[in-house]
């Protein structure tokens, strides 16, 4: 072997034996929920804009108003107000298509959420069924 391959073989292999493994994201809860003419506005009675704002209320209502419709389902994740005010930064790290946005922002749909932890944060990940 010469030395060039000599130094391209122990690069590579240095990179494998001291890499560090990558770590899968973890999903933390899956929930549908029907959005529903109540979730597309605020306390306020103002119309959303934006479908993260439609996901938050629709967990605001859920959890802290007692508003649902059939289809809601209950998660753990949103009861936090603390983590209905991420809702915003996570949906904008995760997935959600232009179909799904459009959806939302109309209502009467049932989306189903799935809240993802990786190595970047906690993110979510929007399709509508």
């Amino acid at each position: 072997m010469n030395m060039k391959h000599w130094f391209a073989a122990s690069a590579i292999l240095g990179g494998v034996l001291l890499g560090q493994p990558a770590l899968a994201d973890e999903l933390i809860e899956e929930y549908n929920a029907y959005i529903g003419q109540d979730d597309l506005f605020n306390s306020d009675g103002m119309q959303l804009t934006q479908p993260w704002q439609v996901i938050r209320q629709d967990r605001a209502n859920y959890h802290r108003f007692g508003i649902s419709q059939p289809g809601d389902d209950g998660d753990s994740f949103f009861a936090s107000a603390k983590n209905r005010e991420r809702a915003e930064r996570m949906i904008r790290n995760g997935t959600i298509t232009r179909d799904a946005r459009n959806a939302i922002l109309g209502g009467d749909v049932t989306i189903n959420v799935q809240i993802w932890r990786g190595n970047g944060g906690d993110y979510i990940n929007v399709t509508v069924d």
